[in-house]
């Protein structure tokens, strides 16, 4: 039988000369274009230009010209013009989260969460950054006669290759702390969701960023990578373990330096004191939201035998019960995959485990009746290692439960993965939860949420372990790593060698007794 899906209204934001005028920026000089399509129908939206290697080599000499009169422009007009954005930013949120719908299918309540993100990094860093990029006076060795001053440097023009499952987020959000640095950036977005980063880019033009500083280029990773990075003095790349392996030998071999964040097989575990209030509610927005497709969400859930059935019960009702729909409101709880390919490789998993023994408790099936990548939320229970979803990323709807005698037991089948980029931990008693979350081995970890509270904070580090990144985005890091450090240095008289006349042997011991001076004066 043949299923009609549900044909949602396109927001009326998304007009058609809209959309053209959000890809006309994009260089395609070889005439190749993507047909890039509403998730929720498969109809085309507009046709997206595929970059050459020489519009590529193009927008990054654009970008350095204009990159050099930026880095000299004082750091205060830079910031003012972030000042600007970040109230346009939130007063043209309702039409950003129409593009990342339109382009992603994610469901309303995700797509406005995900227009947050770059005004809060504008907010952050507009308060860290005066003092980050300020010139530090360090002392030098020889005390009130030298000097040593770090000034940062920006690094020139940062290449950004943000995913598609939160378009809006990477591409505009690792860029802003790039541009505060005087930096250029060159963006390449996925190309199915290349709508939201564009529509960011103008934003920040309107906000008076200098038009040619952020050049957006587009095309499938192979064909537009190579040019981007041969050409970038930075590299920030958020995406597959294997696309990201692949990026940092190139990285190496040009001697640039890149940040890596990378895929992850994210661990929960419920404690035996844990309140099931919060942990199932906890649980299913880990698994569930933006339909699993979060770097950081969760794929395995650990749980006490004496409460494993409870649990369950409990969480596949949740689970079943959710409002699954394409629609351009906020009443959906979960929405589409972002694509046909990508639900099928979700639903090969599915399929792998169930052929393989795993049972599923609910969900498991495609939903071609709600649209063309719709796929059920998905609990499995009996999942070992030798099942695709056992070790490798998912990134859909699907988790899978397990049981644990002790704690000791649970931390260590959170542990055993090649994964380190997420866990959860809940438990009613926090010093003994975050005592076994300090145990994992994982670059962000949360307490009593699964992913979120970790992510938002914006003035921590949030990174990867393991195979799940090199580097981090956030905290000072997440902004100093955009630049270089010169190290100025001031002698105010020769005297770190010897006198006129002075024997080398005297010099020594003056030298010696010095050091020894200073170390116990605490002078250096």
């Amino acid at each position: 039988m043949t299923v009609t899906p549900v044909r949602p209204t396109r927001p009326a934001s998304a007009t058609d000369e809209f959309l053209r005028q959000l890809v006309a920026r994009v260089p395609g000089s070889g005439g190749a274009v993507w047909p890039l399509t509403e998730v929720y129908t498969g109809d085309v939206l507009v046709e997206l230009p595929q970059s050459t290697p020489a519009d590529i080599e193009q927008a990054f000499a654009t970008a350095r010209a204009a990159q050099a009169k930026w880095a000299a422009t004082p750091l205060k007009q830079r910031l003012a013009v972030f000042r600007r954005a970040h109230s346009l930013f939130i007063d043209r949120a309702r039409t950003i989260a129409d593009l990342i719908q339109v382009e992603s299918g994610k469901n309303r309540r995700m797509a406005i969460e995900e227009t947050c993100d770059p005004p809060m990094i504008m907010s952050h860093y507009l308060r860290r950054a005066p003092k980050l990029l300020a010139p530090t006076r360090r002392g030098g060795p020889v005390p009130l006669v030298s000097s040593s001053t770090e000034i940062r440097v920006p690094k020139g023009v940062v290449g950004v290759i943000a995913p598609w499952n939160f378009p809006f987020a990477t591409g505009i959000s690792d860029a802003i702390p790039a541009l505060m640095a005087g930096n250029a950036v060159v963006l390449k977005p996925d190309n199915k969701t290349a709508l939201s980063p564009l529509y960011g880019v103008r934003l920040l033009e309107e906000a008076g960023l200098p038009r040619g500083l952020f050049q957006v280029v587009c095309g499938e990773g192979p064909d537009v990578g190579p040019t981007l990075i041969d050409q970038a003095n930075y590299v920030m790349f958020t995406g597959s373990t294997a696309t990201g392996k692949v990026i940092g030998e190139q990285a190496g071999r040009n001697l640039i330096g890149c940040c890596l964040e990378l895929g992850g097989k994210n661990p929960m575990i419920v404690l035996p004191d844990a309140d099931f209030a919060d942990a199932v509610p906890g649980a299913v927005f880990g698994a569930f939201g933006n339909t699993g497709q979060i770097c950081m969400h969760i794929e395995r859930i650990y749980l006490p035998e004496s409460r494993y059935e409870e649990f369950k019960e409990a969480f596949v009702a949740k689970a079943s019960s959710l409002d699954v729909r394409a629609a351009y409101d906020f009443g959906p709880e979960m929405g589409s995959l972002v694509s046909v390919d990508h639900m099928n490789r979700v639903k090969s998993h599915v399929d792998d485990a169930v052929a393989k023994g795993a049972t599923v408790l609910c969900g498991g099936r495609a939903r071609p009746d709600l649209g063309p990548a719709f796929f059920e939320p998905t609990i499995l229970e009996g999942v070992t290692k030798d099942m695709l979803c056992g070790v490798t990323e998912t990134f859909g709807p699907v988790v899978a439960l397990h049981r644990y005698r002790t704690v000791d037991e649970a931390v260590e089948l959170a542990n055993d993965t090649d994964y380190g980029l997420n866990a959860s931990v809940w438990g009613k008693d926090l010093r003994a939860a975050s005592a076994v979350a300090a145990r994992l081995e994982t670059g962000n970890v949360n307490v009593n949420d699964s992913l979120a509270t970790a992510y938002a904070a914006k003035g921590t580090p949030s990174g990867g372990v393991k195979t799940s990144g090199v580097g981090a985005r956030h905290g000072d890091q997440g902004l100093l790593k955009y630049t270089d450090v010169q190290n100025l240095a001031v002698l105010k008289k020769p005297v770190m060698s010897p006198r006129p006349g002075q024997k080398y042997e005297k010099y020594v011991e003056g030298m010696l007794s010095g050091l020894k001076m200073m170390r116990r004066l605490r002078i250096r």
